[in-house]
């Protein structure tokens, strides 16, 4: 598609690339959007521990993965999944806060009145007092912390505090933790080695390879309303993985941009050029320095 010369918004370059496609929305935004969540089986495995580790009622649940491999998005279908007919839930999505203000903020999730006034003492017994009503009313508390690589050493040792909150049958909440790979390095000093012995469950994401990537990215499509064939030929979706690594933050990125770059073109087809392209035009991928490195990585055979 040549351009007429004419600056478009870009909402409407957006509206035109659907209609071009036959999509309803973009299909690789980078929103941790649940309607796209795709049960490919790293996700599902970690989703399976979680749910299972919950139902428990016990200790510490840990899920650990490297930059972009969907943490943030399974952190949100988990919350969506507890809902409020057995469990209540508390979300920390960036905590890097001191212990007083960590505090404070679980107080909030929970409803309870002047947070933000009670001294020490007394926002701790508010906090227990509310984890018991909320225990006889025969649902569990749930602190969900997203990016806990990110915790302060002592804030991290005020959430293993908070975990010792009980009664004689029952844990009164339980706390997961999603972080990169740095949390384990944080998990393994010595002051920590009595939340370790609390981890009673543990699961990692990993980055997809081929066959999961080629999954993601038609079921991608078909949640933003694509209902036609195959959109990206073998040679884009080996570019693609090439690229990227099976990494979903990198692939949704370069698979975005080669859409835009068919469209640009007027073809409803992307292939490896596409990819190449968008790739080209990227940070944080791989992108070999010469072009006779590009061709032998290309026709080298996807494991």
């Amino acid at each position: 598609m040549e351009s007429d010369g004419v600056a478009k918004h870009p909402r409407e370059i957006m509206n035109q690339l659907c209609t071009h496609f036959g999509l309803t929305k973009l299909p690789f935004t980078l929103s941790p959007n649940t309607q796209f969540f795709v049960n490919l089986k790293t996700h599902q495995e970690c989703f399976n521990t979680l749910v299972f580790a919950l139902g428990t009622g016990e200790g510490f649940v840990k899920v650990t993965g490297e930059v972009g491999t969907g943490k943030t998005v399974l952190c949100r279908k988990l919350l969506n999944q507890l809902g409020s007919s057995e469990f209540v839930t508390a979300y920390i999505p960036n905590p890097t806060m001191p212990p007083e203000v960590l505090r404070r903020a679980l107080a909030r999730e929970l409803n309870i009145p002047e947070a933000e006034t009670l001294d020490h003492y007394q926002l701790i017994d508010r906090i227990n007092d509310q984890l018991i009503q909320i225990a006889k009313t025969d649902k569990k508390t749930v602190l969900v912390i997203d990016e806990a690589q990110a915790l302060p050493e002592d804030t991290l040792e005020e959430v293993r505090l908070l975990s010792n909150l009980e009664t004689e049958q029952q844990k009164l909440i339980q706390i997961v933790l999603f972080g990169q790979p740095e949390l384990d390095k944080l998990l393994l000093q010595d002051r920590f080695r009595q939340l370790r012995q609390r981890l009673a469950f543990a699961a990692s994401l990993d980055t997809l390879d081929f066959g999961e990537m080629e999954q993601y990215v038609i079921q991608r499509m078909h949640f933003a309303g694509y209902n036609g064939g195959k959109v990206f030929d073998y040679g884009a979706l080996k570019a693609l993985y090439k690229g990227t690594g099976g990494t979903p933050r990198l692939i949704n990125v370069i698979a975005q941009k080669s859409l835009l770059v068919a469209f640009s073109q007027g073809q409803k087809m992307v292939i490896k050029d596409h990819v190449l392209k968008a790739v080209a035009d990227s940070d944080n991928v791989f992108k070999p320095k010469k072009r006779a490195l590009w061709k032998r990585l290309f026709k080298a055979k996807v494991a």
